[in-house]
Parts: structure tokens; sequence; C-alpha cells
């Protein structure tokens, strides 16, 4: 382009004349060639450039909003992340990769980002480490080479296709919407696979809960496989990512004297217990630290002293007397404002004096003096029970564990919960960063009790 604008300075010194008129004809077709030269060089810049962008898997431009972790946050009252690295936000749009296999492609600077700054945007996508900042607008480009790792339905997951078995899964559907499914779990139904577990909610609702979505539903907390009551899992990566959030944010404020939105998350369980509180209501707020027993064989929960307190967590639950009775039992209602395991029924039994009935691990000593003890601290007929096919689908034995039985069932369960409209929150992150909390919407659910914890009610009352 230089030797152009000189050609034309050189047009202007000159006089005009026949020969100058030769000149300038001359002149004129060698610009006219040189203007072609470098039109054909950028059409040819600009088909390599396409030509190499067909070689990536180019992610949606990074916008803040979208950032599951910082909704939640902001859902709880706290300020949101100002960071987001490229290996979240490559998670949050790909949940299909596994994590290892990002993290591997970083390694090995596979990983380009082109940026939204308009003094960079020129420029060609540069190679970036899992821990870069983005910008709002930024692209990253993945190897196409990723998009056959999404996870396929095997022809032998879709023929194993039980109707008594998706029947009883989907009669215990409370609620669901674009953003989340809620169950009422019944007792004895592991929540997560493992060592021994033959069928577990998680695998359950991957099969039988998904109706028209890509993905499966995920686990966004857990309940004991004895307790029972509401469990949420979310629909898409990003409604669970939000919900891990706000579950977090809650142990956190709870945990650390921190102010949040409290009423976001709420959860009321109903026990009943062993004996009765000495006051009808109030707040336990105490550290519980994990026990290996057995030469690691087996661990519990337990209230910490001051030899254990740098691995001790906080845990707080509030709690009120709902019913009594004259045969020593009393109804709870809890509200734990942490999420620590075993923190109802530890606090229960170690705190209150009042183990939950149902509690062998907890509360043996208890139910010895009432003539109801195991031979050992684990219950296995209800663990045997859920690998039993009958009638009933897992042959759960639902009406038997009551109070009037020879051996009790757990008596816990997650009655109400309310929780942020997440999908409400999708749609107003999505025009606006700076979620008004004050105006968000709550879903309120309740699970009606189990039948064993019915009739035990219908006992005590």
């Amino acid at each position: 382009m230089a030797e152009r604008h000189l050609l034309r300075q050189m047009f202007r010194h000159l006089r005009p004349s026949a020969a100058v008129s030769g000149l300038r004809g001359i002149s004129t077709k060698a610009i006219n060639e040189h203007e072609r030269y470098y039109a054909t060089a950028a059409t040819a810049e600009s088909c390599e450039k396409e030509k190499n962008y067909d070689q990536w898997l180019t992610l949606p431009p990074f916008n803040p909003n979208a950032d599951g972790c910082s909704i939640g946050k902001r859902l709880y009252g706290q300020p949101a992340d100002a960071n987001t690295t490229a290996l979240k936000w490559i998670l949050k749009c790909c949940p299909h990769i596994p994590r290892c296999l990002v993290q591997k492609l970083f390694r090995l600077r596979q990983i380009r980002k082109e940026s939204s700054n308009m003094e960079d945007k020129e420029q060609r996508p540069k190679r970036i480490g899992a821990k870069d900042l983005m910008d709002i607008g930024d692209r990253i480009f993945l190897p196409k080479s990723v998009e056959g790792t999404s996870p396929s339905t095997t022809a032998e997951s879709r023929n194993f296709f039980d109707e008594k078995e998706m029947e009883f899964v989907r009669s215990l559907e409370l609620y669901k919407d674009p953003a989340i499914i809620v169950i009422n779990k019944p007792p004895g139904l592991p929540v997560q696979g493992g060592i021994g577990i033959k069928r577990s909610l998680d695998e359950l609702a991957a099969k039988y809960l998904k109706f028209d979505f890509t993905e499966s539903p995920r686990l966004v907390h857990r309940l004991d496989r004895d307790s029972s009551g509401i469990l949420v899992m979310g629909r898409t990566q990003l409604s669970t990512t939000i919900l891990h959030s706000v579950f977090r944010e809650k142990t956190f404020g709870a945990s650390n004297n921190v102010r949040g939105n409290k009423k976001v998350l709420q959860k009321k369980y109903w026990a009943l217990v062993i004996g009765s509180p000495r006051r009808r209501e109030g707040l336990i707020s105490v550290p519980l630290v994990k026990v290996v027993l057995d030469n690691g064989k087996s661990e519990r929960i337990t209230v910490a002293d001051n030899n254990n307190t740098l691995s001790a967590q906080h845990a707080v639950t509030e709690y009120r007397v709902i019913a009594s009775s004259s045969r020593g039992y009393t109804w709870l209602e809890l509200s734990p404002l942490t999420g620590r395991k075993h923190q109802l029924r530890v606090h229960c039994a170690e705190v209150l004096g009042t183990p939950i009935v149902g509690d062998y691990k907890y509360g043996w000593q208890a139910h010895k003096k009432l003539g109801h003890h195991l031979d050992s601290v684990s219950d296995p007929k209800w663990g045997d029970e859920i690998s039993k096919v009958k009638n009933d689908a897992f042959a759960l034995e639902l009406e038997s564990g009551s109070i009037s039985d020879k051996q009790f069932r757990l008596h816990l369960h997650c009655k109400e919960m309310s929780l942020p409209d997440i999908t409400q929150a999708l749609k107003y992150a999505s025009i606006n960063f700076e979620l008004d909390t004050a105006e968000m919407k709550s879903i309120t659910l309740e699970a009606c009790l189990p039948a064993h914890m019915q009739r035990s009610w219908s006992l005590v009352s």
C-alpha cells in the first residue's frame, strides 16, 4: 500500500502532456494490478483463517452472567467472583468433556483463545493456560477431536428399561421445571452408588428422569440411605452448579457468621427421638469431627473436643418440639443451617441426648434399653432389600419399621424445603448481571411422611 501512495504523489507533480498521459496510463495499469494482488492476498488469508477455524471447536463468547458459581453467590446475597479461569469456562460450556482431558489439553498447549480486545482481535488465537483469566467476549478454541468424547447411550442401557422400575421412580416426583427435578426419596434407597450397592438414585434418575433432556439429572445434595424426603437434582450442568453454590454459601455463612440472605435456602426435617430435650426449642452450634475406628474399617462422626479442633467442621442446627407423648418419644422439627455429614443424627444423640428412633449407629445404648438393638451398628436388613425385585420394584417394605414393629427404621425425614427459582434466576441473569434477590421468587416444596413414620405419628399423637 505504501507503493500505491508513492505513485499518487508522483502524479501531482507532473504536467499534463501526451507523454505524461502515456505514463499515467501505464502507471494506472500498474496500480490496478497492485490492488488486485492485495485483494487476492487478503482473500487467501481470509480463506486460510476460515479453514483453520474449521479445525477447531469454538465455544460461546465468555459471559459472566452464565457462570453458575457467581449466580449462586449473588442469590445468597454475596458478591460474585470477579475472575473466571479458562478451565472453569470450558467445563461450564462442555460438561460432557472429562476434566482430566481438558487439563491434558492445557498441558499439551492445544487450547487457544481469541481476545475480545480490538487491538488483539486482528491477531491469531493464542495458546493459553488453565488459570488464564477470561474477559467478556473472549472465545476459546478446542481441538475438533474432543467432539467425540460426549457420552452416548449404549445399546445395553437402552434395552435395559424396566417398566415397573420406571413407574416406581417417576412416582416419586414432587416437582419439575426446566432447571430442577425434585423427588420424595423413600427410606432404604441409596442416593449414590458404591461397593455392594446395586441400585442408587443417581443411576435410576439418569435412566428414567431425563425425559426430553439430553443431560441426566445431577445430585445437588445428599440424604442418608435410611433417611427420606426431599431430594433436589439439577437438570443441567449450569443449574446444578448454581444450586451447589447456594448450598455451599449457606454452610459457609452459618459456619463463619457471614451475612447473607438466609431465607434463600431453608430446610426442615421431622424426626422422632427417644426422650425429650430439656428446652422446647433452641440452637445447637458445636463442631463435628470424623473418627476412624477398627483400623480404618469403619468411621463415625462425633462432637469435637479440644484435641481435634483443627480437623473439625462447625455445624449449626435449630430445633423445636412439635409433639411429645407419655411413651417417652418426642417429635422434633430440625432446621440445619450447615450441611455436615450425619449432622442432625449426632446433634440429637450427643448434644440433646435424644437419639433418633432407628438410629442404631449413634443411639445404640438408648435402643438397647428399649429392647430394640441389632448385633452391629449397621442395619443389614434394609440394605439387602434393595437388591430384591418384587411387585413393588424394590421390595423396600415401606410399611414396616414403625415404633410398633420389632425393628425400627430411621425416623428422619426432610419434610419441607424452600429454595430459589433457578429458572427465573437464569432468565434474569441473561439480561442483567446484578441480580435483585428481593425480586426473586422462591419454590416451596413439601414431602409427606413415609408410611412407617406416619404410623409412628398416629401412635405417638
